[in-house]
């Protein structure tokens, strides 16, 4: 049996058919994407292969998250920004406070720039290390590509309250990641299937302790 063709590129006007939007919201997703294309020439700040589809592997990738959310009322946290994935397209999309962290110095300049350019509301930007930001009460915590489900949670770990919804997308190796992250840590787990890559999960974690060590 032959392997499956490709999947066309998503358009701007077939994520609208899957994720319906405004015009404006839609233009400030274009917006946001432009400038990616522009800065990429100049810095790394995803990979280049997903620019050849970056409506699926970024927009939609994040946008999925919204049905997720149990609302838009809400404070989110996105640790390790990036590009604004997915903290910035939640924030465009009208979730109504979004603190994104972004440590490294060229992507952060980035989304200040992002943000300006999109005019996102809302947005409060952190140019830090996650280590390095006083917690804070927040009701969403998210992030992308950052770390496996171990290291995560160590980083979320001063964010996440017990009503703290965690939405992490991941690849194939999920499973790999919750059963080593269950060594230390407890949680209900819901597992979702990604719209933007077959292969892909979103972990939706909720009541996560870590595990108290039986030794004294």
């Amino acid at each position: 049996m032959s392997p499956a063709p490709p999947e066309a590129p998503l358009d701007a006007e077939g994520f609208a058919r899957l994720v319906p939007v405004s015009r404006e919201t839609l233009a400030r997703l274009e917006a946001h994407l432009a400038l990616l294309a522009r800065w990429q020439r100049r810095i790394n700040l995803v990979g280049a292969a997903s620019l050849a589809d970056p409506w699926r592997r970024h927009i939609l990738d994040s946008a999925q998250l919204l049905r997720l959310l149990p609302g838009t009322d809400l404070r989110l946290l996105d640790l390790g920004s990036g590009a604004g994935f997915p903290g910035l397209v939640l924030a465009l999309l009208g979730v109504r406070e979004v603190h994104l962290v972004e440590s490294d110095r060229r992507k952060a300049a980035f989304l200040a720039e992002a943000v300006r350019i999109t005019g996102a509301t809302g947005v409060t930007l952190h140019r830090c290390r996650i280590e390095a930001l006083a917690p804070f009460p927040v009701e969403v915590v998210t992030a992308r590509a950052l770390a496996p489900l171990p290291r995560l949670l160590e980083l979320a770990a001063p964010f996440l309250g017990p009503a703290t919804l965690g939405l992490f997308p991941k690849g194939g190796n999920f499973e790999a990641e919750l059963t080593e992250a269950r060594r230390h840590w407890r949680m209900r787990t819901q597992i979702e299937p990604s719209l933007s890559s077959p292969e892909g999960r979103i972990l939706v974690l909720r009541e996560v302790r870590r595990v108290r060590s039986s030794r004294a």
